[in-house]
């Protein structure tokens, strides 16, 4: 066992500032002598004193074998990899690398088809074919769900020569599908788990939470650290397993994807954040979950607001939940949830994490407390009683539950191929038969629609249009109005 008290990286950058050293070397504000006051004086002397670069005693993030591999070996031991990397350049890097080590040009992966846009960027840098599957959808609050085993089943029955099955854990919402028999069922076929877990870097540390990935079986997963623990925002952890990931080319593709100057108050912040949830995680955990399990309780009594938890276990795509993860529908006051996003912020002073359509979500972490959760409960309570709107939101559910999605489209080259081709911009009225060469997605459920290397029909140009008629919001095309769209020319 190794001694989780200790933050090895951090030490030897404060042994190197205690010496005295007179840098000459980056980063050019010499430990903070030449930052301009404006900056200087909000960081502070001790923290600029930290921002060091690469020296053979700091070690370095490329080729460890100082303090960063023994930080980065107590992360290991203690969420139970074989091998785990710190990633500054957020979580979007970690999944980048993962993509690249187990898919290259022309080869197949599986992915959720509400993937966030981070993994379809992977899939453009690895130029692999994504196999899309779609997630279950909960046509009340318009959020996609998890994929189910028999999903996942399925799409490796129909491409045998997929590379890996790429599965979110949990979903932004904190919902969490059966991954245990996902990952039981692709090891069967030989092939790897990869596990976009960035809302999860605290599933180890609470019986009560979905099971981490890891504990699972995954082989390589990627965890947000700055999401919901306590470092530094871009800071993440790339977690494996070997046997099925070859370690080597792994580490080679966090090369590519990361700076070769990393920042060591980034790097410093992720060895401390580890050493707190050894030492006091669970008690943090487990606190946070009480309190967002209060907040839930209180939300739920507000006339016109539903916040949902444990009565949606069991449907398709739900296995747990991550009560932490408190999401407020607040469509019964006749609002969106981005006007309610809004009212919160300027009336109240009061930030949500994200609004969609329906929905506003509020992030319980360790760094909440009571308080905090008592002004949140009553500034919802108030914009419940004075903040009514008027929106019918019965036309959107009409389209959900009574219109069946179109087939899934063709994909006809990859992504990569379709992004760097020749391209041109079309009305979408006449694009039927073009190869899309942008992601179209529509909130809710988030779920593109179109994605870059597919097949435009024109089943999925009269889909798109009744979408925009019940007055659902575009993301992804240059034109958000939908009124052109970038095709391969």
């Amino acid at each position: 066992m190794l001694d989780q008290t200790k933050t090895p990286l951090l030490a030897a950058m404060n042994n190197y500032v205690t010496e005295g050293v007179i840098p000459f070397h980056t980063p050019g504000h010499k430990q903070g002598k030449g930052m301009h006051p404006a900056l200087g004086n909000i960081m502070g002397k001790n923290a600029m004193a930290l921002d060091l670069a690469l020296m053979a005693e700091l070690d370095d993030l490329h080729e460890p074998h100082g303090p960063i591999k023994a930080a980065q070996d107590l992360a290991a031991d203690l969420y139970g990899a074989d091998y785990s990397y710190f990633v500054v350049n957020g979580t979007t890097g970690g999944i980048y690398a993962m993509i690249l080590t187990i898919a290259g040009p022309g080869e197949k992966v599986i992915v959720p088809r509400n993937a966030h846009r981070s993994i379809i960027g992977g899939i453009i840098l690895s130029g692999a074919i994504p196999v899309f599957i779609q997630p279950e959808v909960d046509y009340e609050l318009g959020l996609a769900m998890g994929v189910t085993p028999a999903t996942v089943a399925k799409a490796l029955k129909q491409h045998p020569d997929a590379k890996g099955v790429l599965v979110i854990n949990p979903t932004y919402y904190g919902v969490a599908t059966d991954l245990k028999q996902i990952v039981d069922i692709v090891h069967e076929h030989g092939i790897p788990v990869v596990v976009d877990e960035a809302h999860g870097p605290h599933l180890k540390f609470s019986d009560r939470l979905p099971v981490q990935a890891l504990d699972a079986g995954a082989d390589i997963v990627a965890q947000s650290t700055h999401k919901i623990i306590g470092a530094l925002t871009q800071c993440s952890l790339v977690h494996c397993r070997k046997g099925r990931i070859r370690v080597p080319r792994l580490k080679a593709m966090l090369q590519l994807v990361q700076s070769t100057s990393p920042n060591y108050i980034l790097m410093a912040s992720l060895d401390v954040a580890r050493m707190q949830m050894a030492t006091q995680g669970r008690e943090l955990v487990e606190k946070a979950v009480d309190l967002a399990n209060w907040a839930r309780q209180e939300i739920n009594g507000i006339p016109g607001l539903y916040c949902f938890g444990e009565e949606k276990l069991g449907n398709p795509g739900v296995d747990r939940l991550d009560p932490t993860k408190v999401t407020v529908t607040v469509k019964g006051l006749g609002l969106k949830g981005a006007e309610a996003e809004r009212i919160l912020r300027h009336q109240y002073k009061v930030q949500v994490e994200l609004s969609d359509m329906y929905n506003i979500l509020f992030l319980i972490t360790l760094g909440d407390s009571k308080e905090d959760a008592v002004k949140m409960v009553a500034a919802l309570r108030d914009m419940a009683v004075t903040s009514h709107g008027t929106r019918d939101f019965s036309g959107i559910t009409d389209i959900y539950t009574h219109d069946t999605y179109p087939a899934s489209p063709e994909q006809v080259i990859s992504p990569r191929d379709a992004l760097f081709g020749n391209t041109v911009m079309v009305p979408f009225e006449d694009s039927e038969g073009k190869i899309c060469a942008e992601i179209v997605t529509f909130y809710p459920p988030g779920i593109p629609v179109l994605c870059p290397g597919e097949l435009i029909t024109q089943e999925i140009i009269d889909y798109c249009h009744r979408l925009q008629a019940a007055g659902l919001h575009i993301s992804g095309p240059e034109d958000y109005l939908l009124k052109t769209i970038k095709v391969v020319d």
